[in-house]
C-alpha cells in the first residue's frame, strides 16, 4: 500500500466484524410484532422507500464560518473531468478563523453501514492533518443527509500563508466501497 493509501486507510477496531448485510425489505420484516421497534424503523426511513442498488451520491462538500457570509461550497455531482480540476484551481481560506467543513450525500436503494469521512491535508507532500469521522449508517432516502465536522481554526502567519495546500476527501463504508474520492486544495490569505 502506498503512503497516500495509508493516509487514506480507516482505523480499524480490534476484534469489530462487519455484520451481515440486509435489504431494507428484510429489515422491515423483522419483529413486526413489536409496535415501538416499527415506529423506530420508520423514523430510520426503513420502510418502502428500500430496493435496488446500494449507492451513496456525494452532493456536496462545504466550508462555512462565522466570519463568511455564505459558504464555500464544492458540487460534488459535477463530472470528474471538472473535479479533476479543483486540485488545481485552490480555494481560498481567511488565515485564523473559526471554520467547519460538512458534507451533504444521498443514499439510494439499500441501507450503507458504516459510512466513514476521511480527510487528509498536506503541504509540500507532508501530511499536516488527518480528519476522521465515522458518520454512521443511512437507509435511503430522497432527501440529503448532511454531516458538519467539528470546528477548527485556520493557520495564521506569513509561513502559513506562503503555498498552498493539497486535501483529499474520501467517502468509505464498513465493506470498503469508496464512494467518493476528491482532490482539491486550498490556500490561506488575510481575507476570503
Amino acid at each position: 500500500m502506498s503512503n497516500e493509501e495509508d493516509d487514506l486507510a480507516p482505523t480499524t477496531t480490534e476484534g469489530y466484524k462487519v455484520g451481515q448485510s440486509r435489504t431494507v425489505a428484510e429489515l422491515a420484516a423483522l419483529d413486526q410484532d413489536d409496535e415501538s421497534l416499527q415506529r423506530w424503523k420508520a423514523s430510520l426511513g426503513l420502510g418502502a422507500t428500500g430496493g435496488g442498488i446500494k449507492k451513496v451520491v456525494p452532493k456536496s462538500l462545504f466550508l462555512q464560518s462565522p466570519t463568511l457570509p455564505t459558504p464555500v461550497t464544492l458540487d460534488l455531482t459535477r463530472p470528474a473531468a471538472e473535479l479533476a480540476k479543483l486540485k488545481n484551481e485552490p480555494i481560498t481560506i481567511k488565515e485564523g478563523v473559526e471554520y467547519s467543513v460538512g458534507i451533504s450525500f444521498a443514499v439510494e436503494g439499500e441501507i450503507v453501514s458504516g459510512l466513514r469521512f476521511l480527510q487528509v491535508v498536506k503541504r509540500a507532500g507532508i501530511k499536516v492533518d488527518k480528519t476522521e469521522a465515522m458518520l454512521g449508517s443511512y437507509g435511503p432516502q430522497p432527501e440529503a443527509y448532511t454531516k458538519v465536522f467539528a470546528t477548527e481554526e485556520s493557520p495564521s502567519g506569513m509561513l502559513a500563508r506562503s503555498g498552498s495546500y493539497a486535501v483529499t476527501t474520501r467517502l468509505i463504508d464498513d465493506d470498503g466501497h469508496i464512494w467518493a474520492h476528491v482532490e482539491w486544495g486550498f490556500k490561506l490569505a488575510k481575507e476570503w
